[in-house]
Order: structure tokens, then C-alpha cells, then sequence
């Protein structure tokens, strides 16, 4: 029950909605994210109250779960320096090119961390990884018919975290078994990983098209 309306399976999607914002500043601003105070009104009792809120402001990415004919995903290694492990993560970017089609970055993305380009794009999942604290979105796509490109074709350099990334391609059984074994903690990664074993069991057929606007 929610403010005494009745609630079924059908009503379960989530919808935009925004409270209040009595004041609003920015505690922080960097390259990829900002850090936003927001005083909200939210309910309590009879009345409201104005809380206080800290919002990450974040550009958004985009992640590429990529299939190869043998059922095998592509997965790369990649140190991560907040959790301070070398994670097993999905080709992903960040939303940092003003205007560029989320499928665009996503092939642009696949083909200069793990070197392949896809025949099959499709739209897999949409997410918000953190809600509780950020406003980053994050795009996932299913990626098929790939092809390896040539090194000397690509024309990316990879420096820093990118700089030794590691492809090993992974049976998605296999990786279906490493998600629930607590083997792989990337979000992308994980998500995307059991929302392409879910989906091959439909044949495919539940996907939304490459384009498909985000709500």
C-alpha cells in the first residue's frame, strides 16, 4: 500500500518524479563528477521537512557486454583504484563527448579497449548504479558478430589504468558461476553478464533496438 492506493506487478515501473529542492550548492566540481548539497522537502507525519541530501553529479557511461559465436563473453582486466583491486570488468566509457549517440560510444569504447568491432548491437539493460547517492545513468549493450581489428588500426593509446587491460574471453556459464561465486564484483560486469544468460534463454527476442531512448 502507498498513500492508500492500491499496487499490483502492472504498476511496478519506475517513473521520473521530483520533490522539492529547497536550496541547492555545489560542494565540489571535477572533470567527471561534482558533488551537488540539495536541502529536500520529504514527508514526515502530517507535514514535511527539509533534509539534507549530497548528490554526485555524474556524466554518465555506457558498458558493452560483447558475445562471440562460441557463447564466450569478453571480459578485461583492470586496476581500480578506489576499491583497490584489479577488477574483471565489460568494455565501458564515459558519456564525455557532447552529443555522441550512446551506441556510438559504445562501439568506439569496445574497439579500443579489447580491439573488436560488432556486426549486432542491441540494447541490454539501463541502469542507475547508485541511486541513493549519484545521478549517473549507465547504458548496457549487447554486442555480436565480432571481429578483431589490427592493432595498428585502431590508433588509441592506452595509458594509466588502460595501460595493461588484459581480454580473456569467458564461457557465459562460466561467467554466470564466477558472478555467484563472488569472483566478480563489477557492476557492469555482473549485471551484464546475467541479463545476456536471461536473455538467451528468449532467444533474444526481448531486446530493445540499438536506439532505444532512455526514459
Amino acid at each position: 500500500m502507498t498513500g492508500g492506493e492500491e499496487l499490483g506487478p502492472g504498476d511496478v515501473r519506475d517513473r521520473p518524479d521530483r520533490w522539492n529542492v529547497v536550496e541547492s550548492s555545489t560542494a565540489f566540481q571535477g572533470r567527471v563528477f561534482g558533488v551537488r548539497r540539495d536541502r529536500v522537502e520529504m514527508p514526515r507525519g502530517d507535514g514535511t521537512e527539509a533534509v539534507g541530501r549530497d548528490v554526485i553529479e555524474h556524466i554518465g557511461s555506457v558498458g558493452v557486454l560483447a558475445l562471440d559465436d562460441r557463447d564466450r563473453v569478453l571480459l578485461l582486466r583492470q586496476y581500480r583504484h578506489p576499491v583497490s583491486r584489479l577488477l574483471w570488468e565489460a568494455p565501458a566509457g564515459l558519456r564525455d563527448v557532447d552529443g555522441e549517440p550512446l551506441h556510438k560510444l559504445a562501439e568506439r569504447e569496445l574497439l579500443e579497449e579489447s580491439g573488436y568491432r560488432a556486426e549486432r548491437w542491441d540494447t541490454l539493460l539501463d541502469v542507475f548504479p547508485s541511486p541513493g547517492m549519484t545521478d549517473e545513468r549507465v547504458r548496457i549493450f549487447l554486442a555480436r558478430g565480432l571481429t578483431e581489428v589490427p592493432a595498428d588500426q585502431i590508433g588509441f593509446e592506452r595509458v594509466h589504468e588502460e595501460a595493461d587491460m588484459p581480454v580473456v574471453w569467458v564461457p557465459l556459464d562460466e561467467a554466470v558461476r564466477k558472478v555467484f561465486a563472488g569472483e566478480l564484483h563489477n557492476m557492469i560486469a555482473c549485471m551484464g553478464i546475467l541479463a545476456v544468460h536471461a536473455a538467451r534463454a528468449s532467444g533474444f527476442g526481448d531486446l530493445r533496438p540499438v536506439d532505444a531512448p532512455e526514459d
